[in-house]
Protein backbone atom coordinates (compact mmCIF):
# COMPACT_ATOMS: atom_id res chain seq x y z
CA UNK A 1 0.00 0.00 0.00
CA UNK A 2 1.65 3.45 -0.87
CA UNK A 3 2.11 6.04 1.84
CA UNK A 4 1.42 9.78 1.26
CA UNK A 5 1.91 12.36 3.63
CA UNK A 6 -0.85 15.49 2.68
CA UNK A 7 0.55 19.09 4.21
CA UNK A 8 -2.63 21.06 4.51
CA UNK A 9 -4.45 17.87 4.64
CA UNK A 10 -7.25 19.65 6.61
CA UNK A 11 -8.23 21.98 4.27
CA UNK A 12 -10.59 22.48 1.13
CA UNK A 13 -8.12 21.30 -1.36
CA UNK A 14 -5.90 19.25 0.69
CA UNK A 15 -9.15 17.54 2.73
CA UNK A 16 -10.19 15.91 -0.78
CA UNK A 17 -7.27 15.31 -1.80
CA UNK A 18 -6.93 12.42 1.26
CA UNK A 19 -10.22 11.43 0.18
CA UNK A 20 -9.52 10.53 -3.37
CA UNK A 21 -5.98 8.77 -1.83
CA UNK A 22 -7.36 6.90 0.32
CA UNK A 23 -10.35 5.87 -2.62
CA UNK A 24 -6.84 4.83 -4.60
CA UNK A 25 -5.84 2.47 -1.80
CA UNK A 26 -2.94 4.78 -0.19
CA UNK A 27 -2.22 5.53 3.43
CA UNK A 28 -2.64 8.77 4.59
CA UNK A 29 -1.08 10.97 6.61
CA UNK A 30 -2.72 13.89 6.98
CA UNK A 31 0.03 16.91 9.02
CA UNK A 32 -1.42 20.41 9.76
CA UNK A 33 -1.56 23.23 12.44
CA UNK A 34 -5.37 24.20 11.83
CA UNK A 35 -4.62 27.74 11.01
CA UNK A 36 -6.57 28.16 8.48
CA UNK A 37 -8.01 24.08 8.09
CA UNK A 38 -10.87 22.69 9.89
CA UNK A 39 -11.25 18.85 11.77
CA UNK A 40 -14.33 19.27 10.57
CA UNK A 41 -13.31 18.69 6.58
CA UNK A 42 -11.58 15.38 7.60
CA UNK A 43 -13.91 14.31 11.00
CA UNK A 44 -15.33 11.37 8.44
CA UNK A 45 -12.03 10.12 7.88
CA UNK A 46 -11.82 9.85 11.86
CA UNK A 47 -10.51 6.03 12.86
CA UNK A 48 -10.52 5.12 9.31
CA UNK A 49 -7.60 2.40 8.92
CA UNK A 50 -5.74 4.13 6.31
CA UNK A 51 -5.53 7.49 7.65
CA UNK A 52 -3.69 8.86 10.12
CA UNK A 53 -3.98 12.70 11.24
CA UNK A 54 -0.87 14.69 13.40
CA UNK A 55 -1.68 18.42 14.53
CA UNK A 56 1.52 19.97 13.65
CA UNK A 57 3.12 23.15 11.80
CA UNK A 58 5.23 22.08 8.95
CA UNK A 59 7.51 25.26 9.13
CA UNK A 60 9.17 23.17 12.38
CA UNK A 61 11.38 20.31 12.06
CA UNK A 62 9.51 17.41 9.60
CA UNK A 63 9.58 13.51 10.78
CA UNK A 64 7.43 11.01 9.81
CA UNK A 65 7.76 7.75 11.18
CA UNK A 66 8.64 4.53 8.55
CA UNK A 67 8.43 4.89 4.83
CA UNK A 68 6.87 7.21 3.05
CA UNK A 69 6.17 7.46 -1.06
CA UNK A 70 4.46 10.57 -2.15
CA UNK A 71 4.30 14.33 -0.64
CA UNK A 72 1.59 16.52 -1.22
CA UNK A 73 2.80 20.28 0.29
CA UNK A 74 -0.78 21.68 0.20
CA UNK A 75 0.02 23.46 3.71
CA UNK A 76 -0.72 27.68 3.08
CA UNK A 77 -3.02 29.79 4.06
CA UNK A 78 -4.76 30.16 0.55
CA UNK A 79 -7.13 32.96 -0.05
CA UNK A 80 -6.68 37.02 0.27
CA UNK A 81 -8.55 36.96 3.31
CA UNK A 82 -6.35 34.57 5.09
CA UNK A 83 -2.79 35.79 3.48
CA UNK A 84 -3.30 39.29 4.22
CA UNK A 85 -4.15 38.70 8.12
CA UNK A 86 -1.19 35.87 8.81
CA UNK A 87 1.05 37.25 6.11
CA UNK A 88 3.93 35.67 8.00
CA UNK A 89 2.63 32.74 8.64
CA UNK A 90 1.71 32.44 4.50
CA UNK A 91 5.87 33.60 4.20
CA UNK A 92 7.33 31.11 6.60
CA UNK A 93 4.67 28.04 5.21
CA UNK A 94 5.94 29.13 1.42
CA UNK A 95 9.78 29.00 2.01
CA UNK A 96 10.47 27.25 5.62
CA UNK A 97 8.03 24.89 5.04
CA UNK A 98 8.66 23.84 1.61
CA UNK A 99 12.02 23.33 2.84
CA UNK A 100 10.97 20.91 5.74
CA UNK A 101 8.76 19.25 2.93
CA UNK A 102 11.47 18.48 0.62
CA UNK A 103 14.12 17.39 3.51
CA UNK A 104 11.57 14.90 4.25
CA UNK A 105 10.72 13.75 0.50
CA UNK A 106 14.99 13.55 0.33
CA UNK A 107 15.14 11.93 3.55
CA UNK A 108 12.09 9.34 2.44
CA UNK A 109 13.43 9.38 -1.65
CA UNK A 110 9.55 10.20 -1.68
CA UNK A 111 8.26 11.66 -4.74
CA UNK A 112 7.48 15.34 -4.19
CA UNK A 113 4.39 17.91 -5.72
CA UNK A 114 3.72 21.23 -4.55
CA UNK A 115 0.83 23.11 -4.68
CA UNK A 116 1.85 26.30 -6.01
CA UNK A 117 -0.86 28.93 -7.91
CA UNK A 118 -1.56 31.09 -10.96
CA UNK A 119 -0.69 33.89 -8.39
CA UNK A 120 2.52 33.34 -9.54
CA UNK A 121 1.56 35.14 -12.43
CA UNK A 122 0.49 37.78 -10.73
CA UNK A 123 -1.74 40.55 -12.52
CA UNK A 124 -0.93 39.03 -16.15
CA UNK A 125 0.63 40.68 -19.15
CA UNK A 126 0.19 37.91 -21.05
CA UNK A 127 -3.23 36.43 -21.78
CA UNK A 128 -4.27 33.19 -21.65
CA UNK A 129 -1.10 32.56 -19.12
CA UNK A 130 0.85 29.55 -20.07
CA UNK A 131 3.60 27.96 -17.90
CA UNK A 132 6.24 29.66 -19.93
CA UNK A 133 5.46 32.92 -18.81
CA UNK A 134 7.44 34.22 -15.92
CA UNK A 135 4.55 36.83 -14.31
CA UNK A 136 4.06 40.58 -13.49
CA UNK A 137 4.13 40.43 -9.95
CA UNK A 138 4.72 43.37 -6.88
CA UNK A 139 7.08 41.60 -4.32
CA UNK A 140 6.35 44.57 -2.28
CA UNK A 141 2.51 45.00 -2.19
CA UNK A 142 -0.08 43.34 0.20
CA UNK A 143 -0.64 40.27 -2.09
CA UNK A 144 3.20 39.84 -2.67
CA UNK A 145 3.27 37.40 0.80
CA UNK A 146 1.38 34.99 -1.11
CA UNK A 147 2.64 35.46 -4.62
CA UNK A 148 6.23 35.18 -3.80
CA UNK A 149 5.91 32.76 -1.17
CA UNK A 150 4.59 30.74 -3.95
CA UNK A 151 7.42 31.33 -6.78
CA UNK A 152 10.09 30.97 -3.65
CA UNK A 153 7.84 27.30 -2.97
CA UNK A 154 8.86 26.63 -6.92
CA UNK A 155 12.20 27.67 -6.87
CA UNK A 156 13.05 25.81 -4.10
CA UNK A 157 11.56 22.55 -5.65
CA UNK A 158 13.35 22.93 -8.39
CA UNK A 159 16.57 23.32 -6.73
CA UNK A 160 15.89 19.88 -5.10
CA UNK A 161 14.83 18.55 -8.59
CA UNK A 162 17.74 19.83 -9.79
CA UNK A 163 20.54 19.17 -7.30
CA UNK A 164 19.28 16.34 -4.98
CA UNK A 165 17.85 14.88 -8.30
CA UNK A 166 14.65 14.47 -6.66
CA UNK A 167 11.43 13.45 -8.17
CA UNK A 168 9.25 16.32 -8.19
CA UNK A 169 5.99 17.76 -9.84
CA UNK A 170 4.67 21.25 -9.69
CA UNK A 171 1.43 21.83 -9.96
CA UNK A 172 0.11 25.48 -10.85
CA UNK A 173 -3.45 25.86 -9.55
CA UNK A 174 -6.04 28.18 -10.71
CA UNK A 175 -9.42 29.47 -9.10
CA UNK A 176 -10.59 26.41 -7.35
CA UNK A 177 -14.54 25.93 -5.89
CA UNK A 178 -16.32 23.50 -4.04
CA UNK A 179 -17.70 21.98 -0.79
CA UNK A 180 -15.66 22.61 2.53
CA UNK A 181 -14.91 26.17 1.71
CA UNK A 182 -14.96 28.30 4.33
CA UNK A 183 -18.43 30.73 4.01
CA UNK A 184 -15.73 34.11 4.99
CA UNK A 185 -12.65 32.76 3.37
CA UNK A 186 -13.15 35.65 1.05
CA UNK A 187 -13.01 34.26 -2.39
CA UNK A 188 -15.39 35.10 -5.16
CA UNK A 189 -17.51 32.14 -4.66
CA UNK A 190 -17.80 31.59 -0.87
CA UNK A 191 -18.99 35.28 -0.82
CA UNK A 192 -21.15 35.54 -3.41
CA UNK A 193 -23.19 32.30 -2.64
CA UNK A 194 -23.63 33.71 1.14
CA UNK A 195 -25.01 36.41 0.83
CA UNK A 196 -27.24 35.30 -2.30
CA UNK A 197 -28.47 32.83 -0.03
CA UNK A 198 -29.16 35.24 2.90
CA UNK A 199 -30.23 38.01 0.73
CA UNK A 200 -27.99 40.24 1.00
CA UNK A 201 -25.98 42.64 -1.27
CA UNK A 202 -23.93 40.69 -3.38
CA UNK A 203 -20.60 42.78 -3.41
CA UNK A 204 -18.38 42.75 -6.43
CA UNK A 205 -15.33 44.60 -6.21
CA UNK A 206 -14.29 47.05 -9.28
CA UNK A 207 -16.44 47.50 -12.18
CA UNK A 208 -17.00 43.36 -11.89
CA UNK A 209 -15.47 43.59 -15.96
CA UNK A 210 -12.13 41.22 -14.26
CA UNK A 211 -12.18 37.06 -15.22
CA UNK A 212 -11.68 33.99 -13.49
CA UNK A 213 -11.86 30.51 -14.54
CA UNK A 214 -13.24 28.31 -11.83
CA UNK A 215 -12.81 24.82 -12.12
CA UNK A 216 -14.69 22.32 -9.72
CA UNK A 217 -12.87 19.99 -7.22
CA UNK A 218 -13.28 17.03 -8.30
CA UNK A 219 -11.97 18.14 -11.59
CA UNK A 220 -8.74 19.68 -10.34
CA UNK A 221 -8.07 16.57 -8.02
CA UNK A 222 -8.17 14.30 -10.56
CA UNK A 223 -5.16 16.93 -12.40
CA UNK A 224 -3.28 16.66 -8.87
CA UNK A 225 -3.52 12.68 -8.82
CA UNK A 226 -2.66 12.25 -13.00
CA UNK A 227 0.08 14.86 -12.13
CA UNK A 228 1.59 12.72 -9.53
CA UNK A 229 1.55 10.07 -11.03
CA UNK A 230 3.02 11.30 -14.34
CA UNK A 231 6.80 11.81 -15.09
CA UNK A 232 6.56 15.80 -15.87
CA UNK A 233 8.48 17.32 -13.51
CA UNK A 234 8.09 21.13 -14.81
CA UNK A 235 5.65 23.42 -13.93
CA UNK A 236 2.01 22.48 -15.25
CA UNK A 237 -1.02 24.86 -14.99
CA UNK A 238 -4.37 23.19 -13.58
CA UNK A 239 -7.54 24.98 -14.06
CA UNK A 240 -10.59 25.36 -16.06
CA UNK A 241 -9.83 27.27 -19.03
CA UNK A 242 -13.50 29.03 -19.58
CA UNK A 243 -13.08 32.28 -18.38
CA UNK A 244 -16.01 34.59 -17.25
CA UNK A 245 -15.75 38.24 -15.94
CA UNK A 246 -16.53 38.18 -11.83
CA UNK A 247 -19.67 40.39 -12.39
CA UNK A 248 -21.61 37.64 -14.40
CA UNK A 249 -20.50 34.55 -11.92
CA UNK A 250 -22.25 36.49 -8.96
CA UNK A 251 -25.25 37.26 -11.59
CA UNK A 252 -25.39 33.15 -11.79
CA UNK A 253 -25.35 32.62 -8.49
CA UNK A 254 -27.92 35.27 -7.71
CA UNK A 255 -29.98 33.53 -10.60
CA UNK A 256 -29.13 29.65 -9.29
CA UNK A 257 -30.33 30.27 -5.49
CA UNK A 258 -33.28 32.07 -6.77
CA UNK A 259 -32.61 35.34 -4.51
CA UNK A 260 -33.70 39.33 -4.12
CA UNK A 261 -29.84 40.06 -3.99
CA UNK A 262 -29.04 43.17 -5.46
CA UNK A 263 -25.18 43.25 -6.88
CA UNK A 264 -23.37 46.53 -4.86
CA UNK A 265 -19.82 47.47 -6.34
CA UNK A 266 -17.06 48.20 -3.98
CA UNK A 267 -13.46 49.66 -4.94
CA UNK A 268 -10.76 46.85 -6.92
CA UNK A 269 -8.06 45.75 -3.98
CA UNK A 270 -4.64 46.29 -4.70
CA UNK A 271 -2.91 44.80 -7.32
CA UNK A 272 -6.38 42.44 -7.95
CA UNK A 273 -5.59 40.78 -11.35
CA UNK A 274 -7.53 41.76 -13.80
CA UNK A 275 -7.53 38.95 -15.98
CA UNK A 276 -7.02 35.18 -15.13
CA UNK A 277 -6.96 32.38 -17.54
CA UNK A 278 -5.14 28.93 -17.95
CA UNK A 279 -3.43 27.35 -21.10
CA UNK A 280 -3.81 23.78 -20.07
CA UNK A 281 -2.54 22.43 -23.60
CA UNK A 282 0.51 20.93 -21.30
CA UNK A 283 -2.03 18.96 -18.75
CA UNK A 284 -4.62 18.14 -21.89
CA UNK A 285 -1.49 16.67 -23.77
CA UNK A 286 0.84 15.02 -20.53
CA UNK A 287 -1.96 14.00 -18.82
CA UNK A 288 -5.09 14.12 -20.97
CA UNK A 289 -6.56 15.80 -18.37
CA UNK A 290 -9.58 18.77 -18.84
CA UNK A 291 -12.21 19.74 -16.65
CA UNK A 292 -15.70 17.64 -16.75
CA UNK A 293 -18.07 19.33 -14.65
CA UNK A 294 -20.29 21.95 -16.19
CA UNK A 295 -19.72 25.32 -13.93
CA UNK A 296 -23.59 25.11 -13.71
CA UNK A 297 -23.63 21.88 -12.04
CA UNK A 298 -20.50 22.49 -9.89
CA UNK A 299 -22.09 25.77 -8.52
CA UNK A 300 -25.26 23.72 -7.81
CA UNK A 301 -23.49 21.18 -5.49
CA UNK A 302 -21.63 23.77 -4.05
CA UNK A 303 -24.90 26.03 -3.25
CA UNK A 304 -26.32 22.75 -1.33
CA UNK A 305 -23.34 22.41 0.70
CA UNK A 306 -23.30 26.06 1.63
CA UNK A 307 -27.16 25.51 2.49
CA UNK A 308 -26.58 23.14 5.02
CA UNK A 309 -23.58 25.09 6.83
CA UNK A 310 -25.96 28.27 7.24
CA UNK A 311 -28.74 26.24 8.13
CA UNK A 312 -30.52 27.57 5.16
CA UNK A 313 -33.48 25.36 3.44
Amino acid sequence: MPISVVTGGAGFLGSHLCDRLIAEGHSVICIDNLITGSVENIAHLGGHPQFKFIHYDVTNYLFVDGPVDFIFHFASPASPIDYLKLPIQTLKVGSLGTHKALGLAKAKNARFLLASTSEVYGDPLVHPQAESYWGNVNPVGPRGVYDEAKRFAEAMTMAYHRYHKLDTRVARIFNTYGERMRIDDGRAIPAFMSQALRNQEVTVFGDGKQTRSVCYVSDLIEGIYRLMMSDHAAPMNLGNPEEISVEQLAREIIELTGSKSQVVYRPLPEDDPKIRQPDISSARDVLKWQPKVPREEGLRRTMEYFRKKLGIR
